[in-house]
């Protein structure tokens, strides 16, 4: 956690990833719909690495820019999993 109670992205990351596959588990998610949403958050993952390597420090515009990123990714895994698709 960070200061002020605001989860990190690297907690988020992990929160999200285990939507996904309790999506896949309880047949929510499509096998098509899991894959586009890893591979969603894996991009997010290396950019989120590579905006902390620059400099050695994750400015408030670089967390901001990742938390975008990660509701957006959060919405996404909330619309596909109530979607209606079953696998």
């Amino acid at each position: 956690m960070v200061l002020g109670g605001t989860p990190s992205a690297k907690n988020r990351q992990k929160v999200q990833q285990k939507r996904i596959e309790q999506g896949v588990e309880n047949n929510s998610l499509t096998k098509a719909e899991a894959l586009r949403l890893e591979r969603n958050a894996a991009k997010i993952h290396r950019q989120t690495m590579r905006d902390r390597k620059d400099g050695g420090v994750f400015t408030p515009r670089e967390r901001a820019k990742a938390q975008h990123r990660l509701n957006k990714q959060s919405k996404a895994i909330a619309k596909q999993k109530h979607d209606r698709q079953r696998r």
